[in-house]
């Protein structure tokens, strides 16, 4: 009985693998921050419930099938070789059954508990994560982090969409903030696992254009996404709290990204990476407070 449990225990880690549960909670973070944003007080808990829930379930379905499109390519990646997708632990029927009950039961979960615009919208956001970043653009371009982005920066438009049962320019401008942030974000894990993309065959920037080159894309979107995250403020969807933290925050981004530019090392991209993750969390919780500030 131990060894059966110790099994269906390590199954189960393997499955959870697969549905990348970090990026799943940051996606849905945000998710919730739209969703709390789209309200002048606080939104139904019903709503916010059972829209994380379901949020939670096609993100994790779309990454699911993402490690089943890549795991050949896995295989050939140190940092993804033990997925149970590329080393053959779980088969293809068993991910796309996983697949199909978290998507099917997020639809269903948005559909009835929510509103159809925020299961389209979901659904639109795994077609293009799962299908056309994965499969069209990631094997073909460079510019795959860039163009796939969209839809890896949908999850505010999705919880405003689900409070508001609409989708206005505000939530729209949350969406831009997470697009421009994407690529630096991206590069940075690229530049300092530059010989497993070199193995994995991915046209990947620091692959198919250098170092130096990917260094300096990271220094130019880190000064556009510097201006971009004040502009909540320059249109009065928040106040002097948010853009104090926007400029702070934003300032140490842009400071990674000049010691990256003038000196790499793999520990300098290191810590773009991981304090990128920080950085748009800490921002999108400024955003939050700095709402719930006005209100008061």
């Amino acid at each position: 009985m131990t060894t059966i449990t110790t099994y269906q225990a390590g199954l189960l880690k393997q499955y959870m693998v697969l549905t990348k549960p970090r990026v799943t909670q940051l996606a849905v973070f945000c998710a919730v921050i739209g969703m709390f944003l789209a309200s002048p007080g606080l939104p139904d808990p019903g709503v916010v419930l059972a829209a994380t829930v379901g949020i939670w379930m096609m993100a994790a379905a779309a990454f699911a099938i993402n490690c089943l499109i890549e795991r050949e390519v896995d295989a050939r990646m140190l940092r993804t070789a033990r997925r149970a997708t590329a080393s053959g632990t779980i088969s293809t029927s068993q991910v796309l059954m996983l697949s199909a009950l978290l998507g099917g039961t997020g639809m269903l979960t948005l559909y009835l508990l929510v509103n159809p615009l925020t299961m389209w919208l979901t659904l639109a956001t795994f077609v293009g994560y799962a299908i056309i970043y994965t499969m069209v653009l990631k094997p073909r371009t460079p510019q795959n982090i860039v163009i796939g982005g969209l839809s890896g920066a949908m999850p505010p438009a999705l919880g405003w969409a689900a409070v508001a049962n609409a989708v206005p320019a505000e939530a729209w401008l949350l969406v831009m903030i997470i697009f421009i942030w994407t690529p630096p974000h991206f590069w940075a894990l690229a530049l300092y696992r530059d010989t497993d993309y070199h193995k994995s065959g991915l046209p990947m920037l620091p692959v198919t254009h250098g170092n130096s080159f990917t260094r300096l894309h990271i220094l130019l979107y880190s000064v556009v996404l510097f201006a971009a995250t004040l502009l909540p403020f320059i249109i009065r969807m928040s106040g002097a709290f948010y853009l104090a933290a926007a400029v702070i925050l934003s300032g140490i981004f842009v400071g990674h990204a000049w010691r990256l530019y003038r000196n790499y090392s793999d520990q300098q991209a290191r810590q773009l990476f991981r304090y990128s993750i920080v950085y748009l969390a800490l921002l999108f919780g400024a955003l939050l407070l700095d709402h719930w500030v006005q209100l008061l």
